[in-house]
């Protein structure tokens, strides 16, 4: 057979496939816009790429350290990973049934079952999700920013004021290099799909690179150093730095391993870019939530042999004290690459969350629910969304400027850019479990007799996680140690509410709409 009747044969594959994707979408009552072009590669990389655990559990490692010390953290992880791999398999069972860009605040609604309760719940979800992974993108800008600024500490250069967030000229730095870092990720969300794909294999390559480096440069460091803990410091050891009763402090080493495991509801808001998405898309879930999972547990596990001793990491005063410790296991010039690599792997971060809120953007004002939404709705010639992306830097950059008149608000804002994905992940199992756990019967992944189980523990982790994120972390709790984080949700819900009452019936997620899809991921006929 000649290369052209090859070449041939699998374009007609392709295009076939792409059909019947469009066929499905068409069943599930929304018209294709968007490129589809992507495949698991695409899927698997913007779950990966959006959780970024190494990247997650270097960034809240020493909160981790403070609730529970290195015996939580390893068991608590366990745990966490356990149970969001269920998580994970609740949201893909649904996500091939209903592979749509709107993803989360679909499933819920449909999970709701009852067109007079699928709209109240898409609503709230749709207000969490979006405002939840557009803060996130702003918020990870400044982590970013601070592994950068740390640097000044590593190499003693003097800034004006101190380098203390009491200082609003250091404030001041810190919001014009996060600024600077949310152009770049939202300069690459412009790049044409094709171009995009490379993105997604490079976000992967760093992260890979990272973990390597981490297990093999970094305790070839330590063992020339400072040496290792021993196995008694890092399974049994455990510490108290939030003057919380024991039992509570060691739950709120959840909110460390909360924040390495989620995120991975990507692959579903790029579904309608994916081929062959009921299946692909389900799989990038589960399967990013894997490689996660396992790596994110083998760098803990280094992490917590590699530290120095907890005196010497709590006198750390860089903004990213993780940069000195490269420092003491590497030097200077060793914690400058490592410092590049973990830079570059949340600039991807970001990027891909980027992406992942603009699709969300998107699907809520295709249906014209947002204002501005036929322009924030548009498609290019390319079948990209290129100005729900716009949407996203504005929301973004107005958000950082938050950190110029409080580091507190901005710290807040970032707690609160968790909590509604989490709340979501426990709504939508607890909706699976007690109104439609008979539904989604054309699913791919049905998780059968393992159901009801698995959507009990995936309420009880993201419940969990939710609360050790809205609880104070420091006690006694005072003025300065309240967590502001449980107004923003709170807030945020009731803009649902007032949007789900305001809206006009037809005019969202309508009864024939949710009906229409409810039946075609049933496989059944109105």
């Amino acid at each position: 057979m000649s290369d052209h009747s090859t070449k041939s044969n699998a374009d007609a594959g392709n295009e076939q496939q792409v059909n019947e994707d469009d066929l499905q979408m068409r069943n599930l009552g929304v018209k294709p816009q968007l490129h589809r072009t992507w495949h698991l590669l695409e899927s698997f990389g913007s779950s990966f790429i959006s959780v970024n655990s190494i990247g997650a559990v270097r960034s809240t490692f020493f909160l981790g350290l403070l609730a529970g010390g290195p015996a939580a953290m390893w068991s608590s992880y366990i745990i966490t990973a356990i149970f969001m791999l269920m998580t994970a398999a609740v949201l893909a069972e649904i996500c091939s049934a209903l592979p749509l860009s709107g993803s989360i605040y679909i499933w819920a609604a449909e999970s709701a079952g009852r067109p007079e309760y699928a709209r109240f719940f898409g609503f709230v979800v749709a207000w969490w999700s979006c405002t939840s992974w557009m803060i996130f993108a702003a918020s990870n800008c400044q982590t970013t920013a601070n592994f950068i600024v740390s640097q000044l500490a590593v190499w003693e250069i003097p800034f004006p004021g101190g380098i203390t967030n009491g200082n609003i000229k250091w404030r001041a730095l810190i919001w014009a290099i996060s600024e600077g870092l949310l152009i770049l990720s939202v300069l690459i969300n412009y790049l044409p799909p094709r171009m995009y794909s490379h993105i997604f294999k490079f976000g992967i390559g760093i992260m890979i690179l990272d973990f390597f480096l981490s297990i093999i440069w970094l305790p070839i460091g330590v063992s020339r150093t400072y040496g290792f803990r021993s196995a008694k410091e890092v399974f049994t050891m455990t510490y108290n730095g939030t003057g919380a009763p024991a039992g509570w402090n060691w739950i709120l080493c959840f909110l460390f391993t909360g924040t390495t495991l989620t995120g991975f509801d990507a692959a579903g808001h790029i579904a309608e870019e994916t081929k062959n998405a009921s299946i692909i898309a389900a799989k990038g879930i589960l399967t990013s939530v894997m490689a996660a999972a396992l790596s994110g547990f083998v760098i803990i596990i280094l992490f917590l042999f590699c530290i120095p001793d907890l005196d010497t990491i709590f006198a750390l005063n860089a903004p990213q004290p993780f940069v000195q410790v490269y420092v003491l296991a590497l030097g200077k010039e060793g914690s400058v690459v490592m410092t590049i690599i973990a830079v570059t792997g949340l600039i991807m971060n970001t990027t891909i969350t980027i992406l992942a809120a603009s699709r969300l953007v998107f699907a809520v004002a295709r249906d014209g629910v947002l204002p501005l939404s036929g322009w924030i709705g548009q498609v290019d010639s390319n079948g990209q969304p290129k100005n729900a992306v716009t949407v996203i830097y504005i929301f973004g950059a107005v958000v950082q400027c938050t950190i110029l008149p409080s580091q507190v608000a901005f710290t807040s804002l970032v707690s609160a850019s968790i909590i509604p994905t989490v709340t979501a992940y426990a709504l939508i199992s607890l909706l699976r479990l007690t109104m439609t756990p008979n539904h989604f019967q054309s699913s791919h992944f049905r998780l059968g007799r393992f159901a009801k189980p698995f959507y009990v523990c995936a309420v009880l982790i993201n419940g969990i996680i939710a609360a050790t994120m809205i609880s104070p972390f420091y006690f006694p709790v005072d003025a300065s140690s309240f967590n502001f984080a449980c107004v923003i949700p709170g807030a945020i819900t009731i803009f649902g509410i007032l949007s789900w009452y305001f809206t006009p019936k037809e005019k969202w997620l309508n009864k024939t709409q949710v009906l229409q899809a409810l039946h075609s991921a049933d496989g059944t006929k109105m």
